[in-house]
């Protein structure tokens, strides 16, 4: 039973299922991986590492990717988007700002614009800049986000935006998700902290080991871990990560942590060159607790279309 949609129709893939951008860690292996299974790979362009942005495109190849950038950090350095377009992506996700000013140069390069949105308001803006697609990000995600549940945010958006296709983001790691995402109205699912537990991605194999053995309840949502990278968002965004020693010393503390940021942020830097994840972050989301292996991407694409497929089979079945 494929799932032909407006979406798939739109970004021009087979599955309903896209790679979140995340920073360093969705490199063009994991993009391609991704895409040459039937979805959407989105190479994380992140805060903006030109260098690294090239290094990544070259690694996905021939692969139709995409890419991603956090907005308000691209408005520091717009000519990176620029760098993008100029390797022809099939689309381009813009999060965390108002993606208006980099819409035309997107539009004009034949690029998807895809907004990931947490509030209504800022889906309203998506659809001002021209979204192809939208993507609700509930705040059970990975990585920065704000405070509506999936549950919540994700009807929401579907119905102020009804002719734009609308993907389901947070919490979500099988097929389970993208079927019940697919009840509230969803057309697919943006998978970050599933993918994050890859074979492809480009992270520490013990910070995929500490996802993998994460249980229910082990994230938290703070800015934490941005005073230690010394890389504070502006507000109401803050970071979920799995609760390791850092967060135990310093939830609540975070005035004082600020006070002391210099060495702070020289004993976690330290810590993560080490590969130390009792000091370091594992940027996850709820979804660890439902992840157990550590899959190529492509097994994880097909393997969430075959259970919703099968989930819904169950309901239609009764």
């Amino acid at each position: 039973m494929p799932f032909r949609s407006r979406l798939t129709r739109t970004l021009g893939i087979e599955h309903p299922v896209l790679l979140a951008p995340m920073d360093y860690v969705a490199g063009g292996r994991l993009a391609a991986a991704v895409s040459q299974a039937g979805g959407l790979g989105l190479i994380g362009g992140g805060y903006g590492d030109g260098p690294w942005l090239g290094r990544a495109f070259d690694a996905a190849g021939n692969a139709r990717v995409g890419c991603g950038f956090i907005t308000w950090s691209l408005a520091k350095q717009p000519a990176l988007l620029g760098q993008a377009l100029a390797r022809g992506p099939a689309a381009v996700m813009l999060s965390f700002g108002d993606p208006r000013p980099f819409a035309r140069e997107i539009h004009e390069a034949g690029a998807t614009l895809i907004c990931q949105v947490q509030t209504v308001a800022q889906a309203h803006e998506a659809m001002e800049a021209g979204a192809g697609v939208i993507v609700a990000q509930g705040t059970e995600a990975g990585g920065h986000g704000q405070s509506l549940p999936l549950t919540t945010l994700l009807p929401l958006v579907v119905e102020a935006c009804p002719g734009i296709p609308v993907v389901a983001a947070g919490g979500i790691a099988d097929g389970r998700g993208l079927a019940a995402a697919m009840m509230y109205g969803a057309e697919g699912v943006l998978m970050g902290t599933r993918f994050y537990v890859t074979e492809e991605a480009d992270i520490d194999p013990r910070a995929k080991a500490r996802a993998v053995a994460a249980g229910p309840g082990e994230t938290v949502r703070s800015i934490v871990f941005d005073i230690a990278r010394k890389n504070v968002w502006p507000a109401p965004y803050t970071g979920r990560v799995l609760r390791n020693a850092t967060t135990e010393r310093w939830l609540g503390h975070e005035a004082e942590m600020r006070e002391r940021m210099e060495e702070v942020a020289a004993d976690y830097a330290a810590a993560r060159a080490r590969g130390d994840f009792d000091v370091a972050g594992v940027i996850v989301g709820e979804a660890a607790a439902l992840i157990h292996d550590i899959p190529p991407a492509a097994a994880v694409v097909e393997r969430v279309v075959q259970e919703a497929e099968a989930a819904i089979a169950r309901v239609a079945r009764g």
